[in-house]
């Protein structure tokens, strides 16, 4: 096929092919072709001269995907100028010059120097120009020309994506589009049939079919079921030249997939269920789970139940749990196996979205028939009635019954009951119960002034099994009854003027009960005695007023008045009291304002109580007493003792090697020491010595009141220096007192005339392995000489 190509290419050439209307081509006579351009153009309505040239080239033609061995020949240049003489030289230029395509410069063959595709390429420009070589000046003048590469069917179609992802309803009418495909072969389309691409379905029917032109697919079998299945694959082909044979061709898969309709109804997997469900249990709980099958899926699987028939009494409700779809009873009220043992409920699953498309495939609902057993369970009492109301009056004896609360144990084989009293619901313990018939009765007397209202807690429980208990609320009104006497409403601070006329009003008064009588209070005020100086005179309205029956007051002779005032009530049976009006006397302008009353009473202002003044004066004593023992502590305070013990003495030493400051020096010892010597307590132990070694203390003479100081300090050095059975025992406190302008010079041992080497410190060793280091110390004397 290519060699006809080929030979119809150099025929095509061969023959004259004009460009376009302005340019035609003419070959003069002899082998070398001469190309003659006439040209008319017009610009700007001027007529142009027409300019010969010696020659022209319009376009060459190559096939692409070359396969021979030598370079493939394109086509020739030629100039009429040239002589065959070898003076010219042909020059290309442009698009692949010198690369792709070379040129002979002495004959103008152009040929092309690899394989072309046309794919990357489809045309070549070029530029070809003959000048002279010895001059190199241009014979002719440049000409533009194209190389137009030709297409031969060398790609196949390509499917713009390798796998392609569809969906379609199942159920779907035959015909239903699904999804296109497209492939695009890199021929060229204006050249053959290259490029014309054709479908056809490899794999996928009879399920699917591909529109051969445009690569859309559609359904080709109707109501294909999601149910029985849901994916399926299809494999399309595309194939160029038309579809002919010798074409090439590419596939692609494309995946498709049923998506679901509501075209299936629930259906339960049996007609009737058995369930159980104990007493005892709680409202709201569940009984058991029921479910309807749906084949479809997501909303289209969405079940609504319900109780249809069978539960007059509203015993029970169902629900639809959303993951699972479920359908849950629970209970509404609660089940009592001693009335009824057996539930027989009809229920109906339907689905939420039903699509009018399936209604001919039946109604998409299902019933079926749910028994429910209750079972017995030990159940708690049960009181007659929820709450109970007693009334009482507050004057009952102790011991009364004020009522009775019942209870039963609901279950069919009965236990006893016993009846307690919660007593976090009567903290006084005024009431008991009777834990047998569940008789209430007062343990305390009752008062309806202190608490009207009792809420009391009865808690019954079964004597076989104390864990069943039940509560019950008693609520216990305490009736009122006469026993508190009216008393004055307030205190009253009454005075009389001196110059009071007979029937003056000095003070009104009224009262006040803590009991309620149904028909209200009504009191009655009047006087326990005639008396010459008020009288009271009731207002019937729970007041009186009090009146003055003579005139003459004088407070000089009588400051105050007592006046007994008798309250009584009108309940039954009568109270009554008798309240005391202190009435003062005192001074009065002429309108009646009080100026001055009597000492006494301005002692006693009104409002202050005995008990309040009484208070007051022994807050005054104690206060009084807290000062007095405040000084005599002070004045009891103890004296240091004058005298301290050798211990003491040596206690206070600050520094051994401190001499002191003199007599004004008082800071590392205690001065008293030295100025009270008679003190001295002599029969102390000395701490240095063992008790068992010790010789008996000895007695010194006692040193004479107002003895000098400096006479005392020499006794006792000489006693110690002359002491054998002592080691040096110095205190800077005692024998060191000199300081540093003191007469009495040094007072130390170790600076007397007797030295260490004149004692004997032999007996240490005979006080045990502790004090050998303190017998070497002072016992050899020479040792330590020598060290």
């Amino acid at each position: 096929m290519i060699p006809c190509l080929v030979l119809m290419f150099l025929l095509w050439i061969s023959k004259p092919n004009p460009c376009c209307a302005e340019l035609y081509f003419k070959r003069t006579s002899g082998d070398q072709p001469k190309q003659i351009l006439q040209h008319f153009p017009v610009n700007d309505g001027k007529l142009l001269n027409r300019q010969k040239r010696g020659w022209m080239w319009n376009q060459f033609f190559l096939l692409e995907e070359y396969t021979g061995l030598d370079y493939q020949y394109v086509g020739k240049l030629h100039s009429d100028q040239d002589k065959g003489d070898g003076s010219l030289k042909y020059i290309l230029s442009g698009d692949g010059a010198g690369t792709l395509f070379v040129i002979d410069e002495r004959t103008g063959d152009i040929h092309a120097t690899r394989r072309i595709d046309r794919e990357e390429k489809a045309f070549y420009t070029l530029r070809a120009q003959a000048i002279n070589r010895r001059t190199g000046r241009p014979v002719e003048p440049e000409s533009e020309f194209v190389i137009k590469i030709h297409d031969i069917n060398d790609n196949e179609p390509t499917f713009l994506e390798h796998i392609y992802t569809a969906s379609v309803p199942e159920m779907s009418d035959v015909g239903t589009f699904v999804v296109q495909v497209t492939a695009a072969d890199a021929d060229d389309p204006s050249y053959g049939n290259s490029a014309k691409v054709i479908y056809s379905i490899l794999q996928g029917q009879p399920y699917f079919s591909v529109e051969p032109e445009t690569g859309i697919i559609r359904t080709a079998l109707p109501n294909m079921n999601r149910e029985i299945r849901e994916h399926y694959q299809v494999v399309i082909q595309a194939k160029d030249m038309g579809g002919q044979m010798g074409g090439l061709s590419g596939t692609t898969t494309v995946n498709i997939t049923l998506t679901d309709v509501n075209d299936n109804p629930p259906r339960f997997t049996q007609n009737t269920y058995h369930l159980s469900v104990s007493e005892s249990s709680p409202t709201g709980s569940a009984v058991g789970h029921i479910k309807a099958v749906d084949a479809d899926i997501g909303r289209n699987a969405e079940v609504r139940y319900r109780i249809t028939d069978g539960d007059e009494m509203n015993m029970f409700d169902i629900t639809t749990e959303r993951a699972t779809q479920d359908g849950v009873i629970t209970i509404r009220k609660r089940l009592d196996y001693e009335s009824k043992r057996l539930y027989t409920l009809k229920l109906e699953a339907e689905n939420t979205h039903v699509d009018p498309h399936f209604h001919y495939l039946g109604p998409f609902k299902d019933t079926a028939t749910v028994k429910i057993s209750v079972e017995d369970a030990d159940e708690p009492p049960i009181f007659g009635r929820p709450s109970y109301m007693f009334k009482v009056h507050e004057d009952i004896e102790l011991g009364t019954i004020i009522g009775t609360v019942m209870a039963r144990d609901p279950d069919t084989i009965s236990s006893p009951i016993r009846f307690s009293l919660d007593r976090h619901t009567d903290l006084d313990r005024i009431f008991n119960i009777h834990s047998g018939n569940g008789s209430i009765y007062t343990a305390k007397p009752l008062d309806r002034e202190i608490s009207q209202w009792h809420n009391l807690s009865i808690i019954a429980t079964e004597i076989n099994n104390p864990k069943q208990t039940t509560r019950a609320t008693v609520y216990i009104l305490i009736l009122d009854v006469n026993d508190n006497a009216p008393q004055f409403a307030m205190f009253y601070d009454t005075f009389v003027c001196e110059n009071a006329r007979p029937g003056q009003l000095i003070q009104t008064i009224s009262a006040v009960d803590k009991d309620e009588p149904p028909g209200g209070q009504k009191f009655f005020f009047s006087l326990a005695s005639v008396n010459p100086n008020f009288t009271v005179q009731d207002n019937e309205d729970n007041t009186a007023r009090i009146l003055t029956r003579r005139n003459g007051f004088n407070r000089h002779e009588i400051n105050s008045y007592l006046l007994p005032v008798v309250i009584s009530d009108n309940d039954y049976p009568i109270q009554s009291s008798t309240g005391t009006l202190t009435i003062r006397v005192c001074t009065c302008d002429n309108q009646g304002n009080m100026q001055s009353c009597s000492a006494e009473a301005l002692l006693l202002p009104a409002g202050l109580s005995t008990g309040a003044l009484i208070a007051i004066l022994l807050c005054i004593i104690i206060l009084l007493l807290i000062v007095v023992l405040f000084a005599a502590l002070k004045r009891q305070r103890k004296k240091e003792p004058l005298v301290l013990s050798k211990e003491d003495i040596r206690d206070n030493i600050v520094s051994y090697n401190d001499e002191g400051g003199g007599e004004e020096d008082t800071q590392a010892f205690d001065i008293g020491t030295l100025r009270n010597p008679g003190a001295m307590d002599d029969k102390k132990h000395r701490r240095d010595i063992i008790p068992e070694n010790l010789l008996l203390p000895r007695r010194t003479a006692s040193v004479p009141d107002n003895t000098d100081v400096r006479d005392f300090i020499n006794q006792r050095l000489k006693e110690h220096d002359n002491d054998p059975t002592a080691p040096p025992y110095d205190s800077l406190a005692t024998y060191a007192y000199e300081g540093n302008d003191s007469i009495a010079e040094s007072l130390s041992s170790l600076e007397s005339s007797t030295t260490e080497g004149d004692q004997n410190y032999e007996y240490l060793k005979e006080w045990g392995p502790r004090f050998n280091k303190l017998a070497e110390m002072y016992g050899n004397g020479e040792s330590d000489k020598d060290s």
